[in-house]
């Protein structure tokens, strides 16, 4: 099994906001989406520390499993985490590849529910995204979303990570919906910024998951 985690503070979004007034007016007024109202923190450590007194021998991936994964909405790979004024992401899937691509699915989902959107022909893209190790490419491919989201009005309902170098650290991903469009699409609550705070990766054979905290 492979842990990593750091706690940085957050970065300035590379692109400083450009471009993102069209799709902050067209969520404007929005309501934030429901979530699990539980600090990963306080759940995870207070259930590890018991576990440690009991002797369990059960690993922190396994633990995680058991606390979480039941609020997913049907066959959705994630779920979302209160953070003070922030939300935390939660997603999985049996390798990196796919804990990603949910997490891109669940930011989304955020802004709009999924459920409300179609896969058009002309909503079709392709991603690219790179960094120096496995937390700063999550960033990265999620702020490419993020930016996509905020000049294209692009939102993804189906995203796959078609490939990932761990040499290079670089991923592309393919994604297929549709532009937001006020009155048809419900508004959820606008992410403004992917952040490090508290990012953590884990991985172990047949399992991977993600939790990142975006600024709402």
């Amino acid at each position: 099994m492979q842990v990593n985690e750091q706690v940085y503070e957050s970065l300035p979004q590379r692109r400083s906001g450009r471009g993102r007034k069209g799709a902050a007016a067209e969520l404007g007024g929005a309501q934030q989406s429901p979530g699990v109202l539980t600090e990963l923190g306080d759940r995870l450590g207070s259930t590890m520390n018991h576990l440690e007194l009991q002797g369990s021998t059960e690993s922190p991936a396994a633990v995680s499993r058991t606390l979480y994964r039941k609020d997913a909405e049907g066959d959705a790979c994630y779920e979302y985490l209160d953070h003070t004024a922030d939300v935390q992401i939660h997603s999985w899937g049996p390798r990196l590849e796919e804990a990603m691509a949910n997490a891109g699915l669940a930011m989304f989902n955020y802004m709009t529910p999924l459920s409300g959107v179609e896969i058009d022909a002309s909503g079709s893209r392709d991603f690219e995204a790179e960094g120096h190790d496995e937390q700063s490419l999550l960033f990265a491919f999620l702020d490419e979303l993020l930016f996509v989201f905020h000049t294209e009005l692009l939102v993804c309902k189906d995203l796959t990570v078609t490939h990932l170098d761990r040499n290079s650290w670089a991923l592309k991903a393919h994604g297929k919906g549709e532009r937001f469009q006020r009155g048809k699409h419900a508004s959820g609550t606008e992410v403004k910024a992917i952040t490090y705070s508290a990012m953590q990766i884990i991985e172990q054979p047949g399992d991977a998951e993600v939790f990142v905290i975006v600024d709402i």
